[in-house]
């Protein structure tokens, strides 16, 4: 894995994070007459070169929407199969992303993970944390919705001891609570397959994220469509809610 020398950086620079919504696995299997497991063991492939393109075009941060808090309400197979294949990627990716200088972060609800995923997961971050040349933030058992409810139970706890004045309470302090306290809000949020929502994905951090929805399922996403979204990306006006004037 990512053992060629990177491709020449485009002329315009890249967004410094890019967040992905992986869609489509499911119905690229179907089309082929292959159980939804085929499609997911195709769609870790895509993983892989998501990652090492945006590696290779400088982009800081790629965060994946790997599993969200709906998909526990999937069948129990298709759940059981879906731990399989990320203790595989724990397993057998962390040293290539050791390797080529890639940290791992993973946000999400690690409580309704298993035991031997969650001391995976704390090993890969620790043996990754100095790592510069890419943050890749993997989104388990994460709802956006549940993220903030989460955080606003948490400063109302503090509230509640004494250490927080609510009045002291604004945008910084509430993003401080977050699964993402240290990380910059997606430049640019990418979802495939067609489906032009966010589903629950980083809800507050995309407040003013450029959107790109692609027709191609994620098993299919390469280089191309990645830099295609990079081109759309810088093709769009960004006010941040301010006016033309």
């Amino acid at each position: 894995m990512m053992e060629a020398a990177a491709s020449p950086v485009p002329a315009l620079p890249p967004p410094t994070h890019v967040a992905i919504i992986m869609d489509g696995n499911g119905r690229w299997a179907k089309a082929r007459g292959l159980p939804r497991t085929a499609g997911h063991k195709r769609g870790a492939e895509a993983v892989r070169r998501a990652v090492e393109t945006a590696r290779e075009l400088g982009v800081s941060y790629l965060t994946l929407y790997a599993f969200s808090a709906e998909n526990w309400k999937r069948p129990a197979g298709e759940v059981t199969d879906l731990m399989g294949l990320l203790r595989l990627y724990l397993r057998n990716e962390v040293k290539a992303l050791h390797k080529n200088g890639i940290r791992l972060r993973v946000i999400g609800d690690r409580s309704r993970l298993g035991d031997d995923i969650v001391a995976l997961i704390e090993e890969s971050e620790a043996k990754t944390a100095g790592n510069t040349a890419l943050t890749l933030v993997l989104a388990l058992s994460y709802g956006g919705r549940q993220e903030i409810v989460a955080a606003v139970r948490h400063l109302a706890g503090q509230v509640r001891a004494g250490a927080v004045d609510p009045d002291d309470i604004d945008e910084t302090l509430f993003s401080a609570n977050l699964f993402t306290a240290d990380i910059p809000d997606p430049d640019l949020v990418i979802r495939t397959s067609g489906e032009q929502r966010i589903s629950n994905f980083l809800l507050w951090q995309c407040a003013y994220s450029e959107l790109v929805f692609l027709d191609v399922l994620w098993p299919d996403f390469d280089r191309a469509d990645f830099e295609a979204a990079i081109r759309t990306f810088h093709g769009r006006d960004r006010r941040f809610g301010l006016t033309s004037g």
